[in-house]
């Protein structure tokens, strides 16, 4: 199903129609995070996905908001899916996932069968009619990703420096 045809429903079909996909799709993570925990103890590769730091920053989210990790995802971009990975390998109990995941679910439907397929489209739409929309784009990205690799390369070289040992006054007479 394409953008199109989906903002081409009636809003109320839109927001099932999306709900529908974005829970298939959220509680299919969530077991693939349950069969990689089991399965990853065999994967060298799997066990570093498991432990890379995406699923850490995952984990993080989840230890801070506790089950309300899983709603708050689906308003996030970039660790939703990690989330209900991490839900998944934590062994959530599904008394607790379902609800959670139920109203993310919800929530995600509304906000894309309103505002954010309606966006997306927009952008889609700039893109094509205007060379310079693509520049921008593309300037705008590579903007994003060299300050990343700076901050990257910053955070790094304070993990690296050795600590300066402070000058100043010692307690000794």
């Amino acid at each position: 199903m394409s953008f199109d045809s989906i903002l081409a429903l009636p809003l109320g079909w839109a927001y099932l129609t999306l709900f529908v996909i974005v829970m298939l799709r959220a509680n299919a993570t969530y077991w693939v995070g349950r069969l990689l925990v089991a399965g990853g103890r065999r994967s060298p590769r799997i066990e570093r996905f498991v432990n890379g730091p995406t699923m850490a920053k995952a984990k993080k989210f989840s230890d801070r908001w506790g089950v309300l990790a899983v709603p708050l995802s689906f308003l996030t971009i970039g660790i939703q899916t990690a989330v209900n990975l991490s839900a998944g390998a934590l062994r959530m109990p599904l008394t607790r996932y379902l609800p959670a995941v139920t109203l993310g679910c919800m929530m995600w439907a509304l906000v894309y069968s309103t505002i954010g397929l309606a966006a997306i489209q927009t952008v889609f739409f700039a893109l094509a009619s205007s060379p310079w929309a693509l520049v921008a784009l593309g300037v705008t990205v590579a903007g994003i990703l060299g300050v990343r690799a700076f901050q990257r390369r910053a955070a790094r070289a304070r993990t690296e420096r050795p600590e300066v040992e402070s000058v100043g006054h010692t307690g000794e007479s």
